[in-house]
């Protein structure tokens, strides 16, 4: 798992307890909610993640990279609260190679 965004020697555990306290604090629960998402190019990945959206509400947009080695993985999701974000981010990390934006 990569966490991008100034938090790569944070501990998982760590980043998503104040990810949780931000979330909170910026967002006004339940509402759409904009996940991103960079992957190597491969269709499996990209099922891998549409699973862990599947009980959700959701549209995406992809974009490969000019050399067509990653692709940006954008999803606008209805959430319910932080811990619904937290668990998405979680699910997604499990996923080898991707990086959380």
């Amino acid at each position: 798992m990569e966490i991008l965004q100034g938090n790569e020697n944070t501990n998982p555990e760590e980043f998503y307890k104040s990810l949780k306290e931000k979330l909170e604090n910026n967002h006004d629960f339940p509402e759409d909610y904009l996940f991103k998402f960079i992957i190597p190019t491969d269709d499996a990945k990209l099922t891998e993640i549409y699973k862990v959206f599947d009980d959700i509400k959701f549209t995406l947009g992809n974009r490969e990279s000019k050399n067509g080695k990653y692709t940006a993985c954008n999803i606008n999701a209805f959430v319910l609260d932080a811990d619904q974000v937290v668990r998405i981010y979680q699910e997604v990390a499990k996923i080898e190679g991707v990086i959380l934006l």
